[in-house]
């Protein structure tokens, strides 16, 4: 999606940036690890692939994309690549049941030594945030592996709602509907301070 091109979110830990051909490389090496694509249900790719990838999410309508950087890491570098830590993701659909826009979050920390330092919630939240501000949607869904406790509880902290398991998938699907009431907790629990992005 081109809404995000000219944007990065900078938050207390991590800044947001948007996915460019630069980060392409580095992502793909995250996701030749095994355990990775497994718990983000991810198909291996060829590195060619994944530049096509990368075009997809900037150019289609239907997706939003951000690289997470640890704030601490490019503070002292200035150095996007070497502070890359994972990636925030929002797929846009329409539900034809309920009649509602619906946003598919989702949130990787890649690299281990950056995980249980809260990088993933403040990511994922300036993520909800910004699509909340900028999309017209009606609720928010997140479909995680049945063993990955973390972002369940993730989720679930964020006031999701566990709506649905898929045995066959192995995969839990939680939703939140964009109430007056949650966006008022969303706001207590994250600021946007989106910036000018230069690639």
């Amino acid at each position: 999606m081109r809404l995000n091109e000219r944007t990065k979110l900078c938050g207390n830990s991590v800044i947001l940036v948007p996915y460019e051909e630069k980060h392409v490389s580095k992502y793909h090496e995250w996701m030749s690890r095994p355990e990775l694509r497994a718990l983000t249900a991810s198909e291996a790719l060829s590195l060619e692939e994944e530049y096509e990838m990368q075009k997809s999410w900037r150019n289609d309508d239907d997706k939003l994309t951000f690289i997470v950087l640890c704030a601490k890491s490019y503070a002292r570098n200035g150095d996007e690549i070497a502070s890359m830590v994972g990636d925030t993701n929002l797929f846009m659909h329409f539900d034809e049941e309920s009649q509602q826009n619906v946003g598919e979050a989702e949130i990787m920390i890649a690299e281990s030594e950056a995980r249980g330092k809260g990088y993933g919630r403040e990511a994922m939240l300036l993520m909800l945030k910004y699509a909340q501000t900028h999309l017209k949607l009606d609720k928010f869904e997140a479909k995680i592996d049945m063993d990955n406790k973390i972002s369940l509880g993730m989720f679930e902290s964020f006031q999701f709602v566990e709506v649905r398991r898929v045995a066959v998938f192995h995969e839990i699907t939680l939703e939140r509907d964009l109430t007056p009431e949650w966006i008022v907790w969303l706001d207590e629990q994250v600021e946007l301070r989106p910036e000018s992005y230069e690639s």
